[in-house]
Formats: C-alpha cells, sequence, structure tokens
C-alpha cells in the first residue's frame, strides 16, 4: 500500500503538478540505484522495427518463450501507436560493472541480480505514478522477465494460466521496438555493443535501462 495520502483521479491534472511529479520519479530512480534518469517526451522514444527483428536474425534465446518477449509481446507498430498517446516518459540508466554484463556463466547472478533492480525501480515507479493518480502510466524494463526470473521454468501464461509474478513482470523495451541504444546517445548517456563474445576488458561500463511512460 502507498505510504502517502492517495490522489483523486483528476483529468485534467496540471503540467506544474505533472513536471513535479517527473522530477521526484526521476529522483525515486537514483535512490533506488539508478546512476541517472530524466524525463523525456513519450514522442521522443525511438521506435524501430528492426530492433524487433534483431529478436529474430539471429534468433535470441529467449524468442518466443515468454509472453513478454516477441512474437508475443506488442509489436513496434502497436508501441508506436501507443506513445502518441502518452505526453511523457521517466527513462533511467542503471551502470553494471563490465565483468557481470558480459555473458559468462560464472557470474550469471549477478547478472540476473542487476536485471532485477531495473525491474524492481520500474515497477515502484509505477506504481507510485499509479498512486499520485497517472493510473495509465506503464513500465518496460531490460531483457526477458522469463530469464530474469523464472529462468528455469516455462512461461505459464503461454500455457493459458496465470503469471507467477504478474505484478513483477514486464516487457523489455527492446521486445517492443524501442531503440535503447538510439535513445541512450540522444540523452548522450555513453553505451556499448555487448555481445556474446564481447570481452570485460574491452567494455568500458555495461548499461541496463528502464522506462515507464506515464500518463
Amino acid at each position: 500500500m502507498p505510504q502517502e495520502q492517495l490522489r483523486k483521479i483528476c483529468l485534467n491534472i496540471s503540467e506544474d503538478e505533472v513536471k513535479r511529479d517527473l522530477e521526484k520519479y526521476c529522483a525515486n530512480a537514483i535512490e533506488y540505484g539508478a546512476v541517472d534518469s530524466r524525463s523525456i517526451l513519450a514522442e521522443k522514444v525511438p521506435v524501430d522495427d528492426r530492433v524487433a527483428l534483431k529478436c529474430r536474425v539471429p534468433k535470441c534465446f529467449g524468442y518466443g518463450t515468454s509472453v513478454h518477449c516477441p512474437p508475443h509481446s506488442l509489436t513496434p507498430e502497436e508501441m508506436r501507436n501507443i506513445l502518441k498517446q502518452y505526453r511523457w516518459g521517466v527513462v533511467f540508466k542503471l551502470e553494471v560493472p563490465p565483468e557481470v554484463i558480459v555473458r559468462d556463466r560464472s557470474t550469471i547472478i549477478e547478472r540476473v541480480n542487476a536485471y532485477k533492480v531495473v525491474f524492481e525501480i520500474v515497477n515502484k515507479i509505477e506504481s507510485a505514478a499509479f498512486y499520485d493518480g497517472h493510473y495509465l502510466s506503464v513500465g518496460f524494463a531490460a531483457g526477458s522477465c522469463k530469464s530474469t526470473f523464472c529462468r528455469d521454468l516455462e512461461c505459464t501464461v503461454l500455457s493459458g494460466e496465470k503469471c507467477r509474478l504478474s505484478l513483477r513482470a514486464r516487457p523489455s523495451m527492446e521486445a517492443v521496438g524501442i531503440d535503447c541504444y538510439r535513445l541512450a546517445t540522444e540523452l548522450e548517456w555513453d553505451i556499448y555493443p555487448i555481445g556474446s563474445a564481447a570481452q570485460a576488458h574491452c567494455i568500458p561500463a555495461g548499461t541496463l535501462m528502464g522506462l515507464i511512460l506515464v500518463a
């Protein structure tokens, strides 16, 4: 339950109040572990069909295994249409040590924990926005919710059952076609192309990102 008095739903929240809320959410993100957070216009969130294509070519290990991953997730076209109905977004970045961000089995626990932090920040800010009266706010995390929370289990939603973590699982930004590399670069955040062959000593820093659209 929220710790503060709930706000009455208002259909015409003032711009000043929205901006105060956005500043609060950005500060919250840093309080929860992000190294930076910005409020941006939703129309500035870049969506590219080629991002979703990269889930298929070469095919990601998570492709088709989760309700929040392609081809079950929102398509880039659906995401573009949804963004038109939002005014603002809060985007944040988490820095992950190079030796953790690379795909090394010896650091898999630390890597999964880093992704869990992104989900946690998204969940907390989305929840705060909801209780502040922005009741249509919605969040997008990083990576697959299956590999983060249900790595050795089947996605129950795909078999017609309830999600084990329905209030925590979210689609990733990349799953719905959001170009995180472009967004980070436009925000002047350093980000590097870390693939399966990347080695820790070649990576200055690892970056994970999350986004909350605020209605």
